[in-house]
């Protein structure tokens, strides 16, 4: 006897974009019969939270975005939207920081303050950012923008951001930048600014190479320099370097390691704390044409260069 064949429904044909965000335990308006969560609940989720390995790949100055969302304390830089800046809004500026951790802040001028290294409600920052952009831009003058969870197809930096405009990080000493006139600000808001002053790290970017960032710590100072390499392409070039003796930025110095953080690889040296920015920069344009040669080499490593990259490899630390 042959086998009945199982019967099957049709299922319910809806495009996405109009099947409306429901409860969770709600049935699914795409007329399924399942809950939410179980059918079109579930892609929406998925999109929402799934990571994002390099969330600014394709943007002008990946690193710097990088560095500024990781390492670095006050910073702020000028972005260029793609399709200009609406009627109202004079400026659109990244910060690593905002006060009392606000998403975004619009000025009573109407400029926009975009905070960089607030927690995020996705696995995408770049979408999450574009969120909060696109709300400052339509916030009244004079208020912050709160966090949310950003719609799953919503556009990203990448989208909104002009692809040819330059990305010019400014590193500041402190958060003056806050605000407009620090010298005369309430004193509930400079005290503010004094505590958050007292935390920040001193910090400087090279000029002589790219996304390269000096600290100083109470004792030693550091050069963390976040590269665009892919990191296996890297660990190889830093193992050989290692191996030959050739990793320093000079006497005293070493490399101690590196940093994972948002799909880039960041090595990190020790510096003597009397190594200050200026010191290290031709240093490490030096470094910069070393690293550039070993990049090139396509023979398989040595014995005491997979050493040298195994001891690399156990002192990395993930960041993101």
């Amino acid at each position: 006897m042959a086998k009945k064949r199982p019967q099957t429904k049709a299922k319910p044909q809806l495009i996405d974009g109009e099947i409306p965000v429901v409860g969770a335990r709600e049935p699914c308006p795409c007329g399924s019969g399942r809950r939410y969560k179980a059918c079109h609940g579930r892609a929406a989720a998925h999109a929402a939270t799934e990571l994002v390995h390099r969330p600014f790949e394709g943007l002008p100055g990946e690193c710097d975005w990088v560095a500024l969302r990781e390492l670095v304390p006050a910073a702020t830089a000028e972005l260029t939207l793609r399709d200009g800046l609406p009627e109202g809004v004079p400026s659109v500026t990244l910060a690593t920081v905002l006060p009392m951790a606000w998403p975004a802040l619009r000025r009573d001028d109407g400029s926009i303050l975009l905070g960089l290294q607030n927690d995020t409600a996705s696995g995408d920052i770049s979408r999450d950012l574009a969120d909060t952009l696109l709300r400052a831009l339509e916030a009244e003058p004079g208020t912050p923008v709160q966090g949310r969870r950003a719609p799953a197809e919503g556009p990203r930096l990448q989208d909104l951001l002009d692809p040819e405009g330059a990305f010019r990080p400014v590193v500041h000493s402190g958060f003056e930048f806050w605000v407009p006139d620090a010298e005369n600000a309430t004193p509930e808001v400079a005290a503010s600014l004094e505590r958050a002053n007292a935390a920040a790290i001193p910090t400087v970017r090279l000029s002589g190479v790219d996304a390269a960032y000096w600290c100083e710590t109470p004792e030693k100072n550091h050069l963390r320099w976040v590269m665009p390499h892919p990191e296996e392409q890297l660990l190889d070039a830093l193992a050989r370097l290692h191996a030959a003796g050739r990793s320093s930025l000079g006497e005293g110095t070493r490399l101690v390691g590196s940093f994972r953080a948002h799909g880039l690889t960041v090595p990190v040296w020790d510096l003597p704390s009397g190594i200050s920015a200026k010191d290290v920069e031709q240093p490490a344009a030096e470094f910069a044409e070393r690293l550039a040669a070993a990049l090139a080499v396509a023979e398989p490593l040595t014995p005491e260069e997979r050493r040298a990259r195994g001891g690399l490899t156990n002192r990395q630390v993930t960041l993101s």
